[in-house]
C-alpha cells in the first residue's frame, strides 16, 4: 500500500496534516503520488501545485518534497506544503 503524508507549515510549525492511502495495484508509483496529492489538495482546499524541477529532484532523491508559494498559482496563507511518501 502506498501512503502520502501531506503537511502544511506556517512559521516553522505544522498547522495541518493528513495521510492519504492509495491501494490501487494497477497504478504505477508516479500515478499513485499524483492521485494522493490531488486528494491532499482537495482535503486542504488548495489548488494543485506545479511540480518545479527542484521539487521533482527532491522527491526522487528523498521521497519528500516542498511546494512553496512559487508552486501555486493562487496566493497561499502558509509557508509551504510538504509531502512525504510512506511505503510499507
Amino acid at each position: 500500500m502506498f501512503r502520502l503524508w501531506g503537511k502544511i507549515f506556517k512559521d516553522n510549525r505544522m498547522i495541518k496534516d493528513t495521510v492519504i492511502a492509495v491501494d490501487e495495484p494497477d497504478l504505477n508509483r508516479t500515478r499513485k503520488v499524483f492521485k494522493a496529492l490531488d486528494e491532499i489538495c482537495y482535503e486542504f482546499d488548495l489548488g494543485k501545485p506545479i511540480w518545479l524541477d527542484k521539487t521533482i529532484k527532491d522527491f526522487q532523491l528523498h521521497d519528500k518534497a516542498r511546494f512553496d508559494s512559487d508552486s501555486f498559482i493562487e496566493q497561499i496563507e502558509f509557508d509551504y506544503l510538504e509531502i512525504q511518501a510512506l511505503e510499507d
